[in-house]
């Protein structure tokens, strides 16, 4: 495991009002270091004003954690609402309060899977299928963080649900004890739950040795910076061609163009009147468009009784 990383030095000029940086950095995130973590040492040597991500890695996981920067807070949703894409490690035979290796042991058994039976059951573990997240997780009981629950010994059984799990393959077997894997999935789903509910299903226990995230949506390792670096850049992040732009986590949602005037309507959170804009006929009512002045989203609109209804107005 990693060490975390130590705060990042002052940079000049830090202690000023936020920089003004608006735009997508997709940081890979090491082993040992929660999503929140780096995310504070992203603002912090970046001195950025506002700084989110789009979906939670846990500590042992590595990968795509996709940073939205100032105005891109606005568009978390798009990105975090999208498909997932994750390599794992299941261990055989041995369960854990956590569901990964970072938890403690509270079981074992000597069964393990041959490599037929794992890519019998998968098709089992494919599509819509009722999952239950882990004790440790950040799901809410009647006010409380799961995990805070679980950790004070009254770990709450949390009812399953549904979620999408696109594609799910084995990639190898290395040795009895291990299993690869790589799954697709949408949001909401809990690696950590397919790994124990696939033991489960194979007549064994497991939990999770190694994960990764390969994408989140459009978000690639291809786009990808260490954590390191992006520490490293500090207040050169806005010049450097990391940071991307706003818009591209809302390449899947519909795009309508707008005048000059019509975006200072809009800016002002007034009604635009729809009309007949290319692409109009394609877009139901009551959809969310991303408003479009030039190349650049000027706001998240949804379109009501023939109007276009500001309900994110991106400022830069």
């Amino acid at each position: 495991m990693t060490s975390p990383l130590p705060d990042p030095p002052p940079q000049a000029g830090e202690g000023r009002v936020g920089v003004a940086l608006h735009g997508w950095l997709i940081v890979d995130k090491p082993a040992g270091m929660t999503s929140a973590r780096v995310v504070a040492l992203v603002k912090r040597s970046a001195g950025a004003a506002k700084v989110g991500h789009a979906g939670t890695l846990d500590p042992l996981a590595t990968g795509i954690l996709p940073l939205a920067l100032g105005e891109a807070t606005k568009t978390v949703q798009f990105a975090s609402g999208g498909r997932k894409r994750y390599r794992f490690r299941v261990r055989w035979g041995v369960a854990t309060d956590t569901d990964d290796r970072e938890g403690a042991v509270v079981a074992e058994t000597a069964a393990r899977p041959d490599s037929a039976a794992v890519a019998a059951a998968l098709p089992r573990f494919t599509g819509t299928v009722l999952q239950r997240p882990p004790a440790y997780s950040a799901i809410k009981v009647a006010g409380r963080r799961a995990y805070a629950l679980a950790r004070a010994g009254a770990p709450p059984e949390l009812p399953a649900r549904a979620v999408e799990i696109a594609e799910l393959a084995l990639l190898g077997m290395p040795e009895p004890d291990h299993a690869e894997f790589t799954a697709l999935v949408g949001d909401g789903t809990y690696i950590r739950s397919l790994a124990r509910d696939l033991a489960a299903a194979l007549g064994t226990l497991g939990h999770i040795a190694e994960l990764r995230r390969t994408s989140v949506g459009r978000f690639t390792e291809a786009q990808a910076i260490s954590l390191d670096s992006a520490v490293a850049l500090g207040h050169n992040l806005a010049a450097s061609e990391h940071l991307l732009p706003i818009e591209t986590a809302l390449d899947d949602i519909p795009a309508l163009a707008v005048t000059a005037a019509e975006a200072a309507r809009l800016r002002h959170g007034q009604r635009v009147p729809v009309g007949e804009r290319p692409l109009r006929q394609q877009i139901d009512e009551g959809t969310l468009v991303g408003v479009r002045h030039g190349r650049l989203v000027v706001a998240l609109a949804r379109i009501e009784a023939g109007n276009l209804r500001p309900v994110r107005i991106i400022n830069r």
